[in-house]
């Protein structure tokens, strides 16, 4: 039926102005109230009229529990998977619905059916719903009313079996608690939130449809914006554009290998040669890397480029972008509750990546200050425990110094290694210092312990003195002359991800990223060692990365070349050389 002006689903039911107006209006009644005290009769029934007028209904959905057949009526709800409506069937009202191939002879047929279907006897609709398990789909046709705690219902004439559930349904209580259950069994999933009672945040359909609504938000800014939407080669003869390592296959009609795509860049910078002063891509990535939280092996970008804009231009770009489809996904609000933070969207501060660095020990005291605070002992990263020491004081100079920053990298990761912690449960702590004999495990063997007591008989600042002293003591094994000289752009960067991508809770630019580390991006006229690029990031993740592209051919090859020798040193992720991109910058991209 269409009594909405659109097809009557649940869901559209229940936002129809002139039924929502009658059913707030029992509501507000029943809001005076006292308890135990029924609703004015004659209300009720006007109101019930004024729903009858808009005659008979048909809804389908699933049946959110079992029903109860006990007597000669029953309620029970149906849900479309976002609401849910209740409906009440009576043993000598309802009629079951059935295929022609299946019907017996009735006594009576709407000519409303469809061709085909028939009306089974009196009863057959109680004899039908008897049978029907929570999980089943159905259909029915009946008039709405309310009940007498104000609830929308509909009183069923005509009953269809549409099909069957099998298994049991989830516990609509807790729905599905273990998130590896969730992932795996998306579809059940999906069921649990929207049969489950009571969320908190939002239900597992919610989130995809928010992220429906951002994508596409991005795509009509695009549009609105000039940008072309086009589609890429996902199988490529080489992978590149990005640095990642490739999922491979083979062509057997060509007789050669594809890599699965890891990024669309290349091509993309090929279009705007061809003439594509604005240009985007939704696009699927595959990525054969480690699984994480913030990394998954395939996943949807959108990169997009345009004509005659720098990174400057493209931050403010994406920041105008971001808030807008944010706006769209939410209604209207730049504030968003995500992974317990509340993330503010209506400001993006930009740091350089060293004064984020230099930055951090005062935001790690914060934080650890903090989850302190909160919890019985916090689950700590060794590398912010280095606060303090005076080897290492955050400044430009000493991230400039790659034997320094090497010397700190070694010891972080030996740091990470030289404790552990047992908390009791009645909050009783043990910090342990742990060596090559030590075994861990649910009796420590061989391990020393640095300190033990209540956690308000091991303050912040005594913990913290602590793991200084064990990291001076591990310093002095460490080999400080035995460095990489070639690798102060890379040190700079492990040690951002360290001490710093964790924190980036509000939205972020981080600018002035080393050129080496950038191969596709132009350097900065100001410095010839940092690249014109940015990496947003938004609660510790990165989000988003952009730069003003490099358009000279001849530098791009070398830089090609320069990945190419980090390939042949081992690094799998470096970027293979692209002969044909080079051939295309020869004929000239706008910048």
């Amino acid at each position: 039926t269409k009594i909405t002006g659109v097809e009557d689903t649940i869901s559209n039911l229940l936002v129809f102005e002139q039924i929502a107006e009658v059913v707030g209006e029992i509501k507000a009644h029943i809001a005076t109230l006292n308890e135990g005290e029924r609703p004015n009769p004659e209300l009720k029934e006007s109101l019930n009229i004024k729903l009858r007028a808009f005659n008979n209904v048909r809804v389908s959905g699933r049946l959110t529990t079992t029903p109860r057949t006990m007597g000669k009526a029953a309620f029970v709800h149906l849900s479309d998977g976002v609401n849910r409506i209740q409906i009440y069937v009576r043993k000598d009202d309802a009629l079951a619905v059935s295929s022609q191939q299946l019907a017996v002879s009735s006594e009576s047929e709407e000519e409303n059916l469809p061709t085909g279907y028939r009306l089974l006897p009196t009863g057959s609709g109680w004899e039908l719903f008897k049978l029907l398990d929570g999980g089943d789909f159905i259909g029915v046709e009946g008039y709405l009313f309310l009940t007498n705690t104000g609830e929308l219902s509909v009183h069923v004439e005509t009953l269809q079996f549409l099909s069957k559930s099998l298994l049991p349904m989830p516990d609509k209580m807790h729905g599905i608690a273990d998130p590896e259950l969730r992932r795996r069994y998306r579809y059940a999933d999906l069921i649990a939130s929207s049969l489950q009672v009571e969320h908190e945040g939002l239900t597992t359909r919610e989130v995809f449809e928010r992220r429906a609504k951002l994508i596409s938000g991005m795509r009509n800014y695009l549009d609105d914006a000039g940008y072309i939407e086009v589609e890429t080669p996902m199988l490529t003869p080489k992978a590149t554009g990005a640095a990642a390592k490739p999922f491979s296959t083979h062509h057997e009609a060509l007789k050669i290998p594809l890599y699965a795509r890891i990024a669309p860049e290349l091509y993309l910078k090929r279009l705007t040669v061809g003439g594509f002063e604005k240009v985007y891509e939704l696009n699927r990535n595959f990525r054969n890397e480690g699984l994480s939280q913030r990394h998954n092996p395939e996943f949807t970008m959108m990169e997009f480029y345009s004509a005659y804009m720098d990174v400057n231009g493209m931050m403010d770009f994406a920041e105008e972008m971001i808030q807008e489809s944010v706006k769209k996904a939410t209604g209207g609000s730049l504030v968003v509750e995500y992974d317990g933070n509340e993330i503010d969207f209506s400001k993006f501060e930009r740091l350089s990546m060293k004064e984020a660095i230099s930055n951090s020990p005062k935001q790690k005291l914060q934080k650890l200050e903090l989850m302190a605070e909160k919890s019985a002992y916090p689950t700590l990263n060794y590398t912010q425990l280095l606060i303090g020491n005076s080897e290492f004081p955050f400044t430009d100079d000493w991230l400039n110094d790659v034997k320094v920053t090497s010397t700190f990298i070694k010891l972080a990761n030996k740091m990470q290694k030289s404790f552990a912690i047992e908390v009791s449960k009645d909050k009783e702590v043990k910090i342990y210092k742990v060596d090559d004999n030590s075994k861990i495990g649910y009796e420590m063997k061989g391990a020393k312990v640095l300190c033990e007591g209540s956690l308000e008989d091991i303050p912040l600042n005594k913990r913290i003195d602590i793991y200084n002293d064990v990291a001076k003591q591990v310093l002095r094994e460490i080999d400080t002359d035995d460095f990489d000289k070639s690798a102060e752009a890379r040190n700079v960067v492990e040690i951002f991800e360290m001490l710093v991508e964790e924190n980036l809770i509000q939205p972020t630019f981080i600018i002035d990223y080393p050129k080496s580390i950038s191969p596709l991006s132009k350097a900065s006229p100001s410095n010839p060692n940092i690249a014109e690029r940015f990496e947003l990031f938004i609660n510790g993740m990165e989000c988003a990365n952009g730069f003003s592209e490099l358009n000279d051919p001849r530098e791009q090859y070398e830089r090609f070349v320069d990945q190419m020798s980090e390939r042949d040193k081992g690094d799998d992720e470096a970027m293979v050389l692209d002969e044909d991109y080079i051939r295309a910058l020869s004929y000239g991209m706008p910048p």
